[in-house]
């Protein structure tokens, strides 16, 4: 197959090259496209032979499930049950935004989307491109990141082109996605709400419109076996680049990691780091990347899987990484770097975890 690529105004897409992307999923095809978050890979999502070439396209397991992705509010009726008044509140207070819930699904939902939970997961996404795309579809668009399974999820088209030219229809390229984490993922068929994935959308942004909102302990745990993930990302370890990740916390990480540093430069490894603009000076590694200023954690989560995917890039045996606080943004940082390091810590006074 080979993959047609289209670059598009992020602001004011082309009719024409939307119309094209359009043409392509409404005949069971897979089409790339950016959102405020990541690039989403796009398909039918009612028609399940298209939700099933998802997987397969990104290797990804048939039991963790996708997201549906609206245009308007009124497309969400058809695919749910119900609006828990919760919801309602959700959706007058952030969408359309980088936030996911999860509904009661309709029977007209197929079970390739929900991984055969009798629930679906729902966005309605703010970047001009992806509303443009669901809309001249007329169709739900299932759509996971446009990423191999596993690996960073991808903030710019060359990203996904990297993963999966050859193995999907089209991408649209509308340059680098803004927040650079997925959507905030919240269950709202349980009360009181629980976040499932944390991301730009908090559990302190949320609480004043709905009271209590409780936040699955899975999300800085490694998952248990036979665990049946009720939204992405729950159950398999992702965000991982080649290169074996360790998260090095406590007093003294600069120091730790430069001692575990030269020990694997003296076996021959090519060590990588994941530093911030405060310590980026400090390091010894052959290769020291910044992921921003510990001062502005939005910028950290948006340059998180960018700076991840260059250490594969770079061709990193090795990565230490700084950790994260696990208040607002930052506990979406931290979920995603566990699972980029497999849930491997260091203590920088003490053995490993």
């Amino acid at each position: 197959m080979k993959t047609i690529l289209r670059k598009v105004d992020p602001q004011q897409p082309d009719a024409a090259i939307i119309a094209e992307g359009a043409e392509i999923l409404k005949r069971g095809g897979l089409v790339a496209f950016p959102t405020e978050t990541v690039y989403g890979l796009g398909g039918n999502g009612l028609d399940s032979e298209a939700c099933k070439g998802i997987y397969l396209a990104k290797g990804r397991p048939s039991d963790n499930p996708l997201i549906l992705h609206i245009s308007q509010i009124s497309e969400l009726r058809p695919i749910v049950r119900e609006v828990p008044a919760a919801a309602q509140k959700l959706i007058d207070a952030f969408w359309p935004g980088p936030l996911t819930m999860i509904f009661p699904k309709a029977d007209i939902v197929p079970d390739s989307v929900t991984g055969g939970l009798d629930t679906v997961a729902v966005r309605f996404p703010s970047h001009p491109v992806a509303m443009a795309l669901i809309r001249a579809s007329g169709l739900p668009i299932a759509a996971p990141s446009a990423n191999a399974s596993g690996k960073p999820s991808p903030t710019r088209a060359s990203h996904v082109a990297f993963d999966l030219d050859g193995k999907i229809d089209m991408i649209l390229d509308g340059g680098a996605a803004e927040w650079g984490l997925e959507s905030t993922i919240v269950d709202v068929s349980v009360t009181p709400p629980m976040i499932l994935r944390p991301g730009a959308i908090t559990k302190e942004m949320m609480e004043p419109f709905v009271g209590e909102v409780t936040v699955d302990p899975a999300i800085l745990q490694k998952p248990k076996e036979g665990l049946r993930p009720k939204a992405p990302g729950m159950k398999y370890t992702h965000y991982s680049p080649r290169a074996e990740v360790y998260l090095v916390r406590g007093e003294g990480v600069q120091a730790k990691i430069n001692a575990l540093t030269a020990q694997e430069k003296a076996a021959g490894k090519k060590v990588g780091v994941l530093a911030t603009e405060e310590s980026k000076d400090s390091y010894e590694a052959d290769i020291v990347l910044s992921v921003g200023s510990r001062e502005n954690l939005e910028e950290v989560g948006a340059n998180l899987f960018k700076v991840l995917r260059k250490f594969d890039f770079l061709e990193a045996d090795t990565v230490y990484a700084e950790v994260f606080p696990l208040e607002g943004e930052g506990l979406a940082i931290m979920n995603r770097l566990q699972k980029s390091a497999g849930y491997r810590f260091i203590e920088a006074k003490g053995e490993e975890k």
